[in-house]
């Protein structure tokens, strides 16, 4: 097959490349926007990266855009400092400047000066690929820091909510001690459990504040109006410990007197989003994977501050190999991309045990649609997902696949071919709706790619041969309705339901050859490459000359043919070399503003499949895709946590470049699909 990991000139860029903009350093760029507090579907926090420059005024968004809540100041020598999210500045306060902005694969670091002092403000989601436990903990770190400089007098103040419970009209709190550990927790009342606000956020459950004395700091707590705890730490630099009645203008609030020093120090706070019955899987309560360890949410949020230190080990290896993987698979340009992925990724999903067993030998995960449409578990988002977990943690395409499987031999499921999701709304994983989307060759694909992707990643058959019947019954269904599909959806459900689709012919081709890898019958591998035979050299799927692929047989326009990508990944050979170098000539032919659109068509693209292709062509075509994506997350025309459609042309009220829909979705993981080439399961830790 012709691709090539050898690095390309245009991405020899140094790993430390910085931009410099309103007088910030931003490394690696400046991108749409920081990860925050990103650790579920639920506790998913962000700032806009043109936000930055202000942060001591501007809020922390949810990823639907929505303000929440979460401040920081701090005192020098007596004088308030903003340092993030005081939109109200109590009176007597100034503004701390922003001097630079990082992100990493885990972390996002903002440094700014207060008066004679620096701090850093440091954003840390812990993303533990195999460790479940960690993973499953539904709380995310910030820690201040105050650098070493001339000697003064310290404190650090940070205050958060109710907007963090999705419903901000009637609300609770509370206050408990665990040690030397104070913890807050707000909850909604008399929300409906699995209920969301029209944010997407959840109306159970609880938000949860935390933090403990450092070596250097002593603790003081309150709660009440936000404008009389701020202007009580202002002019005290400490807080009451009246912990007043929730209100609709009321924060709780943590803070931190470092003393006078001129040495560094640093305080760290836990925010999280807490539901005990966490996802409805066909009426069975599922919780996260932590509480079999640690089942009250006081000793769980300790047990994530006592963490602390073991995770940040972790987060600096995988930052390192996120960085390291990118570059050697393609250079600098590819690692800023996959950096930026990973946490909305895994921000994603969810582990999850059974609530009333606790046992962990029933361990699932599952994925929230998020911004689409908020379906649960569907399955052609975890393949556009799967390069990420093929990568770094395989048995999350177990754990997410195998609930789809589960629903798929009951009763309630009775069609010949995989199902497109188990629920319509995150987190009811009830079953597929009579009235929902289906997608039969497109899903029946994908489980059996999924199937084999974990396979082939971790060398276990248990899936497979849990699963055999349905697996053949799937490919039996490929094999007799793929090779001149009726009229049905793709993944790419915008462009509605059309027939004789090349792209799922595709599908359905490379389907019966994974297939034939996965159980051993060479009659499949055989159909499949039969079926590519007569989609490519036949000319059945593309034009006359055999330079670029249909949308649907025999009728323009072409379409990004990204279905190709297993066909390399697992080596199958179902498609020639020759197939592979004609989209790798074609593709820079039509490419628009910026970037390759989905098809010929329309006047945008999706990441997911650009990358995808980009894994399956070489040269300059891989230059442009990888080239265009980098372009596209760092051109400063964008706000929403990294949205994977995008304009690649001019069109009415937006200009090539801009962001179009699909905000934070967790598909991301497709942008490891050139990763993936290199190896599978390369996280050991």
């Amino acid at each position: 097959m012709l691709w090539s990991h050898g690095l390309k000139a245009i991405a020899l860029v140094a790993s430390c490349w910085a931009s410099t903009s309103d007088a910030i350093t931003y490394s690696p760029l400046k991108p749409p926007s920081y990860p925050l507090a990103v650790r579920s579907p639920y506790l998913s926090a962000w700032i806009p990266g043109n936000e930055v420059a202000s942060l001591s005024s501007n809020n922390a968004q949810f990823w639907a855009g929505n303000k929440l809540i979460w401040s920081v100041i701090a005192r020098v020598d007596g004088v308030a400092y903003n340092l993030f999210g005081v939109a109200s500045p109590p009176s007597g306060t100034q503004s701390a400047t922003v001097t630079e902005a990082t992100y990493t694969t885990t972390h996002s670091t903002f440094t700014v000066t207060a008066g004679s002092r620096e701090f850093t403000l440091d954003f840390f989601s812990p993303v533990s690929p195999k460790n479940y436990l960690r993973q499953s903990l539904p709380f995310s770190y910030l820690t201040v820091t105050l650098t070493a400089g001339d000697s003064a007098s310290v404190q650090v103040y940070s205050d958060i909510d109710s907007s963090w419970t999705g419903q901000t009209s009637d609300s609770s709190w509370s206050y408990s001690t665990s040690g030397s550990t104070g913890v807050f927790q707000i909850e909604t009342v008399g929300a409906a459990t699995y209920s969301q606000n029209s944010n997407g956020q959840a109306l159970w459950g609880s938000a949860v504040y935390a933090t403990r004395p450092s070596n250097s700091s002593s603790l003081s707590t309150a709660s009440g109006p936000s404008l009389s705890v701020r202007e009580s730490f202002v002019n005290n630099g400490s807080l009451t410990g009246n912990h007043a009645n929730w209100s609709s203008t009321g924060v709780v609030a943590l803070a931190h007197d470092l003393g006078t020093t001129a040495d560094e120090s640093a305080v760290t706070f836990a925010i999280g989003h807490v539901r005990e019955e966490s996802i409805n899987f066909l009426g069975d309560a599922q919780t996260g994977y932590y509480r079999a360890t640690y089942s009250d949410t006081v000793d769980a949020v300790v047990h994530f501050l006592d963490d602390y230190d073991d995770a940040y080990a972790e987060s600096t290896q995988l930052d390192k190999l996120i960085q390291d993987t990118g570059t050697s698979s393609y250079g600098a340009n590819y690692s800023d991309i996959l950096a930026l992925s990973v946490r909305q990724v895994y921000g994603g999903i969810e582990v999850t045990i059974p609530n009333d067993s606790l046992d962990t030998s029933e361990t699932r995960a599952f994925i929230k649609e998020i911004s689409s449409d908020g379906n649960i578990n569907t399955v052609d988002v975890i393949y556009a997902t799967f390069p990420i977990f093929y990568v770094l943690s395989p048995e999350i395409i177990k754990l997410l696949i195998a609930p789809v499987f589960e629903y798929m031999g009951t009763s309630a499921y009775t069609k010949s071919y995989a199902v497109h999701e188990i629920g319509a709304n995150y987190p009811n994983a009830t079953g597929h709706p009579s009235d929902g989307e289906e997608m039969p060759i497109e899903e029946s694909g994908n489980v059996i790619f999924l199937t084999y992707a974990y396979q082939a990643a971790t060398g276990n058959t248990d899936l497979s041969t849990t699963y055999s019947a349905q697996l053949k019954q799937y490919a039996d269904y490929l094999y007799q309705n793929g090779l001149y599909p009726a009229s049905q959806l793709s993944l790419n459900d915008a462009l509605g339901a059309l027939g004789n689709q090349t792209n799922l012919a595709v599908k359905a081709a490379v389907g019966l050859a994974t297939y034939g890898a996965l159980s051993g019958q060479s009659n499949y591998t055989t159909a499949g490459k039969e079926f590519a035979d007569k989609i490519w050299t036949d000319r059945l799927g593309t034009d006359a000359d055999g330079t670029h692929f249909l949308i649907q047989y025999g009728t323009d326009p072409w379409f990004l043919v990204y279905n190709h990508y297993p066909d390399l990944l697992f080596s199958l050979n179902a498609f020639p070399d020759e197939a592979y170098n004609a989209t790798a000539d074609f593709y820079p032919t039509v490419r628009s503003a910026a970037g390759v659109p989905l098809d010929g068509a329309i006047g945008w693209g999706q990441t997911n499949w650009q990358s995808f292709v980009a894994a399956t062509v070489s040269g300059d075509t891989r230059d442009i895709l990888i080239s265009d994506l980098h372009t596209y997350i760092s051109n400063g025309l964008n706000s929403a946590p990294f949205c994977d459609r995008y304009w690649v042309e001019d069109s009415g009220s937006y200009v090539a470049g801009q962001e179009n829909s699909f905000r934070a979705r967790p598909t991301l993981g497709s942008h490891f699909a050139l990763a993936a080439l290199s190896g599978a399961n390369i996280w050991s830790s």
